[in-house]
């Protein structure tokens, strides 16, 4: 294969709830594959679960690389390069079990009890005013977007009158169109950040940013950890709420079997996490060794793009991948990644998306997408690839 015949990875939705064509033919050829990202270097898409699962548990593999400046960027986004750490590998590894042992305690199962309420508190709130200005509504705009924002602001300890001003820097980073705009949105982020573990030391809470001060971390440091929770807790909640929706709306067997039973719900949003995949799903790191797996070798240095979505539809691991079953238990999907790489915050998401779809489909029981699948507005220009607008009615 020549340099010009090296398939390219597409940001934005190309298929909803599945992989596009060419993602699962890839799949069916090779479990690692050779590819262009968006940004215009060349990577390693790893599409099948064993072979993602080996390298999750790898060490050989992380956000390190030793020259940060020349790395391989899957996309010209200061969100991702907000995420690369500067060294070896042992020095990057040592950083993120720092992060994950910092930040363990607050997604205990008492912190996550403690958290219910608000969440719950968020999500009733949001319906009152969706019931109050009646349908049809924007479900993203109106729901799952201030509902996910409302629970990082309290985690992260961002007080309600600077909220307005992150969100506003939290789009503008995202866009893709514009690197040089999404650049100065990352620097003014930054600053902004910066700002808020200031006000913290003097003013502590009960929040991500007062336990990270506590554990002795320099403002920079917390900054950028915070902004990897921004960046990992946002994008992936507000676009399994929305495809969640949709797909629940369209089974609604299905979803009356998760309102009945509390067992069943959890097994659903187990379902959803698995194929719900409203956007870009790919995890980047970098080879800090040469790897040989599937048939290849990673080299030093390599930008590794490790697929959840299609390790997740992997014939291999999964019994009719296709299908969406409220029902399917055990149910051992990568969304959350795994090992020293799954999502610290994965029990908070998981009640975001209980809380979500109890109070929507318990007060809007006849909440329903109005526009078909395939027609919504997909949102090609920004990091997350998720819906621009999910116009509904109940």
């Amino acid at each position: 294969m020549t340099t010009n015949d090296i398939p390219t990875v597409a940001t934005g939705p190309k298929q909803r709830l599945r992989p596009s064509q060419e993602m699962a033919r890839l799949q069916e050829q090779a479990p690692v594959h050779r590819v262009r990202t968006p940004a215009g270097d060349e990577a390693w898409l790893v599409t099948r679960y064993a072979e993602l699962k080996q390298l999750l548990m790898d060490k050989r593999v992380g956000r390190s690389h030793k020259d940060p400046a020349s790395a391989p960027r899957y996309m010209d986004n200061p969100f991702m390069d907000m995420l690369i750490i500067e060294g070896d590998g042992e020095t990057g590894m040592r950083e993120h079990t720092d992060m994950r042992s910092t930040l363990s305690p607050m997604f205990s199962l008492r912190r996550i009890n403690a958290l219910r309420p608000m969440v719950d508190a968020s999500a009733n709130e949001l319906v009152d005013a969706m019931e109050a200005a009646g349908p049809p509504a924007d479900l993203h705009r109106d729901f799952s977007m201030p509902f996910a924002l409302n629970v990082l602001y309290g985690l992260i300890g961002v007080a309600p009158d600077k909220r307005g001003r992150m969100f506003e820097l939290l789009g503008a980073m995202a866009v893709l169109t514009d690197p040089q705009s999404a650049r100065d949105a990352g620097l003014a982020m930054s600053a902004f950040l910066n700002d808020l573990v200031a006000g913290k030391r003097s003013d502590p809470g009960d929040d991500v940013i007062s336990r990270l001060i506590e554990a002795g971390l320099s403002d920079q440091v917390i900054a950028t950890r915070c902004a990897g929770l921004l960046f990992a807790g946002l994008d992936s909640v507000v676009s399994h709420i929305d495809v969640g929706v949709v797909l629940l709306a369209e089974y609604p067997e299905q979803r009356a079997a998760a309102q009945a039973d509390p067992t069943v719900l959890k097994h659903a949003v187990e379902e959803v996490l698995r194929t719900a995949s409203a956007g870009d799903s790919s995890l980047p790191r970098y080879a800090n060794a040469d790897i040989e797996i599937g048939g290849v070798t990673i080299r030093e240095g390599d930008l590794v793009l490790l697929d959840f979505t299609l390790t997740n539809f992997d014939p291999r691991e999964f019994d009719r991948p296709s299908e969406f079953d409220v029902e399917r238990h055990p149910n051992p999907h990568m969304t959350f990644g795994h090992g020293i790489w799954h999502c610290v915050g994965a029990p908070l998401a998981r009640v975001e998306l209980q809380s979500a779809f109890v109070t929507l489909f318990g007060r809007l029981p006849g909440l329903r997408p109005t526009t078909p699948l395939l027609d919504l507005d997909a949102d090609s220009v920004s990091l997350s690839g998720g819906f621009n607008h999910l116009p509904v009615t109940w």
